[in-house]
């Protein structure tokens, strides 16, 4: 049992939830640190008396309430859940087979349901805690070849938005946090998996996209160190925001989506509100 706030972190053993997991403990907090292997997770992490690491796949929901289970057994509480594991299954939707589409959402959007499901019991009879979750620009705006990872996280994007108002009554907060291009290892071979070139059409496009991707790694923007920081310096406020714009690209991809949203609503304005029976 701890009197100090717990963090609990899915797909903690390498990335950003890694340096999420550092910047939590730096900042005297104890953690649940998760991953498929607990000991790989322990070892990227570093021993921290603090730390209770712990085996989770996302997708299996009995071992979401053992890991869950565990934490409460360890810390007697759970302040903050990062939604944060993660895979990419990129490629042309045609392409992709319908298990990796499939895949690409169970991981990316019923993997955080069931842990989420899992831990909102213990928030809620604390009477307090913040649901933070990893989506995307992608869950903005989608793009070419982010066909089944914009298609996941776009429902993570609804199923936050609509939880927050259920769970706000038990002094639950949710924040979504839209990270644009970051350092981490979501486009190394480990996370990304490329769909089967198959249909010539695609050929071409899927050659100079992999090429660029595959030449990006290692060279994004965004640094995952800050940005855990800036996380940890954000779930410790009363009110965190309800979206958080996650590199100067995220901001640009916001606002672009904002822009556009306002001229397509603008277009047929005349037509979309002459739909209504004529004696309402």
């Amino acid at each position: 049992m701890t009197s100090r706030k717990v963090w609990f972190i899915t797909g903690a053993g390498r990335g950003l939830g890694v340096e999420i997991a550092k910047a939590a403990l730096a900042n005297g907090y104890a953690v649940v640190a998760t991953g498929r292997d607990a000991g790989k997770v322990e070892a990227a992490i570093g021993a921290n008396p603090n730390l209770h690491c712990v085996r989770l796949e996302v997708t299996s929901e009995a071992e979401a309430r053992q890991a869950v289970a565990s934490a409460v057994d360890r810390f007697g509480r759970i302040d903050v859940l990062v939604n944060n594991a993660g895979n990419f299954f990129a490629g042309f939707f045609e392409e992709l087979s319908p298990a990796q589409v499939r895949g690409q959402i169970e991981t990316l959007l019923f993997g955080p349901m069931n842990v989420t499901r899992a831990a909102l019991p213990v928030m809620r009879r604390q009477r307090a805690g913040l649901l933070l979750t990893i989506s995307s620009t992608a869950g903005i705006a989608g793009g070419a070849f982010c066909s089944a990872y914009a298609a996941a996280k776009f429902g993570v994007e609804g199923w936050i938005e609509s939880l927050a108002s259920e769970v706000a009554p038990f002094g639950i907060r949710s924040m979504l946090v839209e990270p644009g291009f970051f350092r981490t290892e979501l486009l190394t071979t480990e996370s990304t998996t490329y769909a089967d070139g198959s249909i010539d059409d695609y050929a071409k496009r899927t050659a100079e996209t992999v090429a660029a991707w595959t030449g990006m790694n290692g060279k994004q923007g965004g640094d995952p160190i800050k940005l855990a920081e800036a996380l940890v310096q954000l779930a410790g406020h009363d009110d965190p925001p309800a979206r958080f714009a996650a590199g100067v690209d995220a901001v640009q991809a916001f606002e672009t989506k904002a822009n556009t949203l306002r001229a397509q609503a603008d277009a047929y304005r005349e037509l979309s509100s002459s739909l209504g029976f004529a004696n309402s």
